[in-house]
């Protein structure tokens, strides 16, 4: 019989983890791996904060995939369409024309990105934090304002240059606020142009708390320990325009401000939109607790597999009916396993296993030394709380070799102080040569010489 081709859309948590599981229990004549993903790597977003702040290096916190999947077949690219009627992907390369990918059985888990709103400003002055891209990006944009502040003469352009603006109280936009408000306290020591009390950290939540995964009294507990560090909570609060950098929010406040980070929520990938699979209202693929597609008859959807934040997979561990889980790191690993399981126990001639998992609580990481914890019903803050957050990820972070890196990347952190050097001419990297090579003007058709009259002259 000859091998199952198994298509992999996607190479993040559930992806690349599926992957993994799949290649070691899988034999050759069995199977086929094949991953797609517009990236050479997996982003372990978790340390996106840690690695915005300095405390990882960013190297570490991804995962090659070429490395790491040597039995898999890694395809850089990305899917633009999948037509499960045909079992066809529809992939384009990095360079080159389209092309298809015939499959037996396809894992679409692309994950999410930005939920974005419908705010005056906020395509050009924003910046997000679903990618290392942007964890950089906002990390050399922070040490840069610094590098403004304390070199301007105008009062205006430092207090803008010194407001630092997150929209979104869920995890990733507390972690990065206090990771880098952090960062930005440590740095100061080598600014002796700027007071602590110029620098503006500002948090705006449409809710009226924040972290909701942790719990009210660990929620009200962070509110306080930001307040502490003149951090500026704005609950109940929306963002309703920042043309040009003017930040005017919906309880009648208005600023300017250089800093401007989005992390409101996440969206299924708008890739789903072309696929003939079937979805919520909400743009999530529709599975059962086998994490099998599944139509809205529930009949199975034969050879589709989906987890992660893109579908919507029925909690079996909740009490409430109807109750989906949560679009979290912790389910979306835990998922990945037992999707791998179930594809392996199809491909053998056997039957799938619902997927059950009861959420064993939330960490969430405040700084260096602080942090939050609600795990099986214990509630943990300060340094234990921030032990538990490290521990947690470090164990869950793929492979050994990227445990081993973050290690050590903490280990020197207790004995060395962090980086505070912004490279942000990594963001343009031709600048400096463009500058001295001026352009030159082609020549025109008239003063190019015939082709004869060019032979006659030679």
């Amino acid at each position: 019989m000859a091998a199952k081709r198994i298509l992999i859309v996607g190479a993040g948590h559930v992806g690349l983890y599926a992957a993994l599981r799949m290649s070691k229990k899988l034999h050759r004549h069995e199977a086929e791996v094949t991953v797609v993903d517009p990236q050479p790597h997996m982003t372990y977003q978790p340390f996106l904060p840690e690695s915005a702040a300095g405390n990882i290096s960013p190297r570490h916190s991804v995962v090659p995939l070429r490395r790491e999947l040597k039995r898999c077949h890694v395809l850089s690219g990305e899917v633009t369409r999948i037509e499960h009627a045909r079992k066809v992907a529809i992939v384009q390369p990095i360079v080159g024309p389209p092309r298809e990918v015939p499959y037996d059985h396809i894992v679409v888990a692309p994950g999410s990105v930005s939920r974005t709103l419908p705010i005056p400003g906020l395509r050009e002055q924003a910046v997000g934090f679903k990618t290392i891209g942007e964890a950089i990006f906002l990390r050399n944009s922070v040490l840069d304002r610094l590098d403004v502040a304390a070199t301007t003469s105008d009062p205006a352009t430092r207090r803008r240059a010194l407001t630092f603006v997150f929209v979104g109280g869920g995890y990733a936009g507390i972690e990065a606020l206090a990771e880098m408000e952090d960062m930005v306290r440590g740095a100061l020591r080598y600014y002796p142009e700027i007071p602590q009390e110029d620098v503006r950290f500002i948090l705006v939540e449409a809710a009226q708390r924040i972290l909701p995964e942790v719990g009210p009294e660990m929620g009200a507990y962070t509110v306080v320990q930001l307040t502490r560090r003149a951090i500026d909570i704005r609950l109940g609060t929306r963002l309703e325009s920042c043309v040009d950098g003017i930040v005017k929010l919906s309880d009648g406040d208005e600023f300017p401000a250089d800093t401007i980070v989005w992390t409101a929520g996440v969206k299924p990938h708008p890739m789903l939109e072309h696929t003939d699979l079937p979805r919520t209202q909400r743009g999530a693929i529709t599975c059962l607790p086998t994490l099998q597609v599944v139509d809205p008859h529930g009949d199975v959807v034969e050879g589709a597999w989906s987890a992660g934040d893109c579908a919507a997979v029925p909690d079996l561990s909740s009490k409430v009916p109807g109750t989906l889980c949560s679009p979290s790191a912790q389910h979306a690993v835990r998922q990945a396993a037992r999707l791998a399981d179930n594809i392996t126990a199809v491909v053998r001639g056997r039957q799938p296993v619902d997927y059950k998992h009861k959420h064993v609580g939330s960490v969430a990481g405040l700084g260096l030394y602080k942090g939050v914890a609600h795990v099986y019903g214990v509630k943990v803050r300060g340094l234990p709380a921030w032990f538990m957050h490290r521990s947690y990820h470090l164990s869950r972070i793929p492979t050994l070799n990227r445990k081993i890196r973050v290690l050590v990347d903490w280990t020197l952190q207790l004995v060395l102080r962090r980086e505070v050097v912004a490279l942000g001419s990594l963001h343009e990297p031709r600048e400096p040569f463009l500058t001295v090579a001026p352009p030159i003007p082609l020549p025109t058709k008239t003063e190019q010489p015939e082709p004869a009259k060019a032979v006659k002259a030679a």
